[in-house]
């Protein structure tokens, strides 16, 4: 008897201890951790991680795809390999380290930069049983909003007259910049009083913003419009617009992507006059996702490999004080676990967006 009970309860705890476990999940950061958006963004999966009980690392690459490749070859062939690993197509990474997981038994996911369209036909999905697909943001919607926003706010023009436009996108491997250029080129195609001087490749960095700006400034004085694909190539445009002696927000409109502090108080005070965000939460919405996974339920969207979330929202002054207030306190006010599937019904869908985060 004494046998059985021991048995007994070397089986309870083993069959505790499986359902204690928490999942392992890295994140390759493709940002430098000095970085405000990716560091952000870090923080929200972080805490996202916590509520659901999910063990998550967290490296950064320094903006350098060697350093993610590097990265990802230990958790994929290392002696301590997580359950899932979270990754970006960061300069077209993502097809190599498919490649790599091969046979590690290790799931992954996508997020912010989904595999292009060419990767797409070169890779043969079924190939891949543990990739489980990609999570991404509208980003071409993003670009579209901005230049119809910044018009908006413009006001309407004289028939004939014309409005310059300088246009600053972020690294030209980078998929979200290449779609949010897309977004531009139809807006552009619905305006077409509106004339793209240039488009550069700011590279998302501030200081490369601000030097091109600089030159473009001096030949295309008659500027009117500023559409940035970051909050850093877009306040790296207007301290070079500040130099001149004009002012941002009066003399010229800027517009932006992403939520640092700096610029929605930029948006607060005027000196922004469009700022679209949101997608800073694609990283805590796969967490829920990998969470669910982990329980067992189907996390493929009617069986498609991507996940596309309309997450991209207009930031007015109200919802740009939350997001200082929210990003001050660190609290975002999320039940990550009550976004669960598990226990809805058929059908159910994710309700994720920035209407979930209270100050």
């Amino acid at each position: 008897m004494l046998k059985v009970l021991i048995t007994c309860a070397w089986l309870l705890g083993s069959t505790y201890g499986a359902m204690a476990h928490a999942a392992s999940v890295v994140f390759l950061n493709p940002g430098t951790s000095t970085e405000t958006f990716w560091v952000n963004y870090a923080q929200f999966m972080q805490a996202a991680a916590k509520d659901l009980g999910l063990d998550l690392r967290v490296r950064y690459s320094e903006r350098d795809p060697r350093n993610t490749l590097a990265q990802a070859r230990e958790a994929l062939q290392g002696s301590e390999r997580p359950d899932y690993l979270v990754l970006v197509n960061e300069q077209y990474v993502a097809p190599q380290i498919l490649r790599m997981a091969q046979g590690s038994r290790v799931k992954l996911l996508i997020v912010n930069n989904a595999l292009t369209s060419d990767q797409v036909q070169l890779l043969d999905a079924h190939s891949y049983p543990n990739w489980l697909g990609s999570l991404i943001a509208n980003d071409e919607e993003a670009g579209y909003l901005m230049l119809t926003e910044l018009l908006r706010q413009h006001g309407p023009v004289a028939p004939g007259q014309t409005l310059d436009l300088l246009a600053f996108s972020g690294v030209k491997t980078t998929p979200a910049a290449q779609l949010r250029e897309q977004g531009l080129r139809r807006a552009l195609v619905d305006f077409p009083y509106v004339r793209m001087r240039q488009l550069v490749y700011g590279e998302w960095s501030r200081q490369r913003a601000f030097e091109q700006a600089t030159q473009l400034f001096k030949r295309y004085p008659q500027t009117a419009l500023v559409w940035s694909a970051n909050d850093e190539m877009a306040l790296g445009a207007m301290a070079a617009l500040q130099a001149t002696g004009r002012t941002p927000g009066k003399d010229v409109l800027f517009s932006a992507v992403n939520s640092s502090p700096e610029v929605v108080r930029a948006r607060l005070d005027g000196r922004l006059s469009v700022l679209v965000a949101g997608h800073f939460t694609l990283g805590g919405w796969a967490m829920v996702l990998l969470h669910d996974d982990a329980l067992g339920l189907d996390i493929r969207q009617n069986g498609v490999n991507e996940r596309k979330l309309d997450l991209f929202e207009l930031i007015g002054p109200d919802l740009a004080q939350r997001l200082l207030d929210i990003n001050a306190a660190q609290v975002y006010g999320v039940n990550f676990r009550a976004l669960s599937a598990q226990g809805k019904p058929a059908g159910y869908v994710y309700p994720f967006g920035l209407q979930l985060l209270t100050p």
